[in-house]
């Protein structure tokens, strides 16, 4: 074991036991190659080790690779950043704002200010959310009541006119449709074929089957009293799915989304296979939304995810698929680092300047809660050695 994996270790395992965190995985690279590879801990409270190659539901650490294979499209001349997005998706022609209820309780509507674009979608700034940071939304759902995993669980009103507003919500399922749509192809075979072939990402794609879930983390759901106990969900709507969720749905392995974060880190190239152009990576990490605020959830199903600002005061930005830090974090990320997560606490992040990628897997709800936060914290400092 290298140094850093022995200091990777250490803090890491320190952090879980401190917390009430039963395991983690942590991966972290350069532009060279793997630096460390860790394990602590265990798949559940009483379960079996956690090692390296466990599977993982990485629920929203998808949108990043959905951005990427967007912009692949994108390269190629059949998606176009700023064109009306309806006119390839229906579903999201002539989009509506929610803008209260009346006394009777219907919902109130009024159309958008202008249409969704495809730069928009990558962005969160549609105007799409999550019921669970709405409680507008989940107020509208009730009286629209979808099966899960079906394309009219993603079928919403906005809560924001398009391109006025950073809301965090379905925006990259409805990116994955468009790849679908002018590929021919199931969001999941395109990435196989372009992203995770390429890249030998051999552990990654939207099954779910008998043989994934022998060797994924069981997800846990930390209960009021302070237990963790099974909960037994599919981020990608289960076995019934419609639909390749392209915001959610990817299981993989730690070593595979590091390979991915190389790539970013090497300017789309890695080990001489390039899937993507070294300017669209530098378009994708970029900030495209100006002086709109990024990156903060304020949730409606505290269960479920804690609220959250990964960087309090600081006002970041977003590019195509990544949280953008413009100034450096507190614990030890350089700014313009590119970041984001998933739902049962999954974290990467890629640093350019300093020539860091890093994952960190746990397998817990709520997101964003305060020991897992605190596990995150000791990880990144014992990557940059503070």
């Amino acid at each position: 074991m290298t140094d850093l994996a022995s200091r990777i270790a250490a803090d890491l395992g320190a952090a879980i036991a401190a917390n009430d965190i039963p395991g983690a995985v942590a991966f972290v690279g350069n532009r060279a190659g793997t630096l460390a590879e860790v394990a602590v801990g265990t798949k559940g409270p009483g379960g079996p080790p956690l090692t390296t190659d466990t599977l993982f539901q990485i629920a929203s650490m998808t949108k990043a690779v959905t951005s990427v294979a967007a912009m692949q499209l994108v390269e190629q001349g059949r998606l176009a950043l700023d064109s009306d997005i309806g006119a390839l998706l229906p579903a999201l022609a002539d989009p509506q704002v929610l803008t209260g209820f009346d006394e009777s309780g219907a919902a109130v509507l009024r159309p958008a200010a202008g249409p969704i674009t495809l730069r928009q979608l990558l962005t969160h700034t549609s105007g799409l959310g999550y019921e669970f940071m709405s409680a507008e939304l989940t107020q509208w759902r009730q009286a629209n009541p979808a099966v899960p995993g079906s394309l009219k669980s993603i079928e919403a009103p906005l809560l924001a006119d398009p391109g006025t507003a950073w809301t965090y919500g379905t925006s990259t399922d409805w990116v994955g449709q468009a790849v679908e749509a002018v590929s021919g192809m199931t969001l999941g075979d395109w990435m196989a074929a372009n992203i995770f072939a390429p890249l030998g990402m051999t552990e990654t794609s939207f099954a779910f089957d008998d043989a994934i879930k022998a060797r994924v983390a069981p997800l846990h759901a930390r209960m009021p009293d302070g237990n963790l106990v099974a909960f037994p969900l599919h981020m990608g709507g289960g076995e019934a799915a419609e639909f390749h969720a392209g915001g959610a749905g990817l299981t993989g392995s730690s070593a595979d989304y590091l390979r991915f974060l190389r790539m970013l880190l090497n300017g789309g190239e890695l080990d001489g296979v390039r899937v993507l152009k070294a300017e669209t990576v530098a378009e994708m990490t970029r900030n495209q939304i100006g002086d709109i605020p990024a990156g903060i959830l304020k949730t409606n199903l505290p269960g479920f995810s804690s609220d959250f600002d990964f960087f309090p005061g600081m006002r970041c930005g977003w590019g195509l698929g990544f949280l953008i830090n413009p100034e450096p974090g507190p614990d030890g990320r350089a700014a313009g680092s590119q970041a984001w997560d998933g739902i049962a606490n999954t974290y990467f992040w890629f640093d350019p300047a300093s020539d860091v990628a890093a994952v960190l897997m746990m397998q817990h709800m709520p997101f964003g809660e305060p020991p897992a936060l605190a596990v995150v914290s000791a990880f990144e400092r014992a990557v940059y050695g503070l």
